[in-house]
């Protein structure tokens, strides 16, 4: 028999559970056979989605590798998270985690509450011994490929020998996940001379610089993120999640004004009927959904964070990332450079 990674998903999670949630399980198992998944939740609406065909799309699917796991309670996004954590004990969240905790499954996905994941992450999962802080890293797509920001929401007040730690994780999941090899680490910074940067930088760039786990090549500015000059993007989370936000902003924004643009007049209409094939496939490439969601490093098992907006795409692919951080032991080569 096969042996499967398990993964406990949030079926209550996400702006369009649970039937985004079904739909996403659905399409993993039936395109990843080393996969199980349990759906956990309320288990009548479950159900319902699972037997609901345009939720579950006519797949034929091996219904033994998606089981249903009741979880009665939900924890709302405006919930204050460590709160509802105590309390909420029969949450899909709270029970998903145990079930990671318990080792009856490797992995946690949710596209919800992201404060009650990160919270379930530390105090449930827990730490790799010797980790000091579970930071949150999520693939931004660039014009070589793909690079990791780390961290991007898990702890605003980070101090060196954090970061230095999330730098090493950075490179051991960038090396063995996406397959770069002797991947480029970099701090962001106001500039690449190694005397800027605020107290945190100026502390932590000589330790990286010292570091032999990791190819640390210097600072990176915002710029030149998006045209990859790094593989591993090194910063605390108030930096990293305005270096994100602001990515996907502008992002949603260029989209918009090519839309605009090519809608102007007839010509430029013509014009984006003829190139509507080529676009659509190079913009493929900067779409994040395609790679799955962040995962919080140095964890005794696998959290994986996805959008509250996430589709069923964006749902399979986070799946069946689980697969591959459990087939290269990641916690396992992260316990043996940290732990």
């Amino acid at each position: 028999m096969a042996e499967y990674t398990k993964v406990a998903l949030d079926a209550m999670g996400g702006d369009n559970a649970p039937a985004c949630n079904v739909t996403g399980a659905i399409r993993a198992i039936k395109d990843n056979d080393r996969l199980m998944v349990y759906l956990v939740g309320r288990r009548a609406d479950i159900e319902v989605a699972l037997n609901d065909e345009k939720i579950n799309e006519g797949v034929v699917y091996d219904k033994s590798r998606l089981i249903v796991v009741d979880a009665p309670d939900i924890i709302e996004n405006a919930e204050p998270p460590v709160m509802a954590i105590r309390k909420k004990k029969d949450s899909s969240i709270v029970v998903a985690m145990n079930m990671v905790k318990e080792g009856k499954c490797d992995a946690y996905v949710s596209a919800g509450s992201t404060g009650a994941t990160l919270v379930g992450g530390q105090v449930i999962v827990g730490r790799i011994r010797g980790v000091e802080r579970a930071p949150l890293a999520p693939l931004l797509p660039t014009k070589t490929g793909m690079s990791l920001i780390i961290d991007c929401g898990a702890n605003v007040d980070a101090r060196p020998t954090m970061l230095v730690q999330f730098a090493k994780m950075g490179s051991i999941y960038m090396e063995n996940v996406m397959g770069v090899k002797n991947p480029r680490v970099a701090i962001v910074n106001i500039g690449a001379e190694e005397d800027k940067g605020n107290a945190l930088v100026k502390e932590t760039f000589p330790l990286l610089k010292a570091c032999p786990e990791i190819n640390f090549i210097g600072s990176i500015e915002a710029r030149d993120v998006p045209f990859g000059e790094a593989d591993v993007i090194v910063c605390d989370a108030f930096v990293g999640n305005v270096l994100l936000k602001t990515y996907e902003g502008t992002g949603k924004l260029l989209l918009e004004v090519v839309k605009e643009s090519l809608m102007s007049t007839t010509k430029s209409k013509i014009g984006a009927l003829l190139i509507k094939d080529s676009l659509k496939e190079k913009m493929k490439r900067y779409d994040a959904s395609e790679y799955g969601g962040a995962p919080m490093l140095g964890l005794n098992g696998l959290v994986v964070k996805t959008h509250g907006s996430s589709t069923p795409k964006e749902i399979r692919n986070t799946l069946i990332q689980c697969v591959q951080f459990k087939e290269q032991n990641i916690s396992e080569k992260i316990k043996a450079v940290i732990g």
